[in-house]
């Protein structure tokens, strides 16, 4: 397998809350040269404030991926970093105005709307691709819950992904992505969701400032009383929500039955991109989450390094 390296053709902002601190913040999304990878540039403090996107430079994992370096932090950057990878973006410099990455709709659906459909584009650099290739399996292990992400040496890129949150509505969930799957159309386009009975408290630990009804698909897990909807809707601002007969909140339409599942793969793309390139590998994962996603993005990267 040999590409060319790849970058866009011109720069696209994008403009939003952070899901987390609730911050409106622009970011610009620039072309960048052979051999750049995606960096990130914090232009609310200077030109030189600059946090390569790796695996090492990770600093928290809770509820998103976090990038630092010295004094300088950018959350929530993993919907974007798997548009990149999904679209096959190579370089890349992300301009953001605040500390946090605009949540958007949930998804990577508006980066590719912009990007991939958007006139330029995407266009191919003089120098080939670099290939991430590990000589022998990686594998990370949460064994308290059970949960792994496995990477094996592959002629082929794969990721297979299984969801199990003991959840009756959501059951155990699956997805899969090769190249001969449309990203762009199958991944990329699945939001994040939350459990009703988890948005309290996330609003209380300051959690989810940024979250609306607009970004992300909730599931209803536990009976939920009129009262308590009339409470959720207050504090989304919005008309009084409904529960669908599939246990769902109303508030949106799923884009797939295992759109959940389908949402976690996207965060694995876009977290084992910290590995610094594209991984030519067969990855299986299982309750595959952003703490054990990054932990085998920086195994790999020492793998390589041996």
């Amino acid at each position: 397998m040999q590409l060319k390296q790849q970058t866009i053709g011109k720069s696209y902002s994008f403009e939003g809350k952070g899901l987390h601190t609730g911050r409106v913040s622009r970011i610009t999304v620039n072309p960048a040269p052979v051999n750049h990878g995606i960096r990130f540039r914090r232009i609310d403090i200077n030109e030189n404030a600059i946090i390569e996107a790796v695996a090492e430079n990770v600093s928290s994992t809770a509820r998103s991926t976090t990038i630092s370096k010295n004094d300088l932090t950018v959350m929530t950057i993993e919907h974007l970093m798997s548009a990149l990878t999904g679209m096959g973006v190579d370089n890349a410099l992300i301009d953001i105005n605040n500390v946090e990455v605009p949540i958007l709709d949930g998804s990577a659906k508006p980066y590719i709307d912009a990007i991939w459909q958007g006139g330029k584009g995407i266009v191919e650099q003089d120098a080939p691709r670099k290939y991430l290739e590990i000589t022998a399996p990686v594998e990370i292990r949460n064994e308290e819950t059970g949960a792994y992400v496995r990477i094996e040496p592959a002629d082929m890129p794969s990721f297979d992904l299984t969801i199990d949150f003991n959840s009756r509505v959501l059951g155990v969930q699956t997805a899969h992505w090769d190249p001969s799957v449309s990203y762009t159309e199958e991944i990329g386009i699945c939001r994040t969701f939350v459990f009703f009975h988890e948005i309290e408290y996330l609003f209380k630990n300051n959690l989810i400032k940024g979250g609306d009804v607009d970004n992300a698909v909730v599931i209803v897990e536990h009976p939920v009383s009129q009262e308590q909807l009339e409470h959720m809707s207050k504090l989304f601002n919005v008309p009084l929500l409904g529960i669908r007969s599939d246990g769902y909140l109303n508030n949106i339409r799923l884009r797939f039955s295992n759109e959940c599942a389908r949402h976690k793969l996207l965060d694995l793309i876009g977290d084992l991109r910290l590995a610094g390139g594209y991984l030519n590998a067969r990855v299986t994962a299982f309750k595959a989450g952003h703490t054990i996603n990054t932990k085998a993005a920086v195994a790999v990267r020492n793998s390589l390094k041996k």
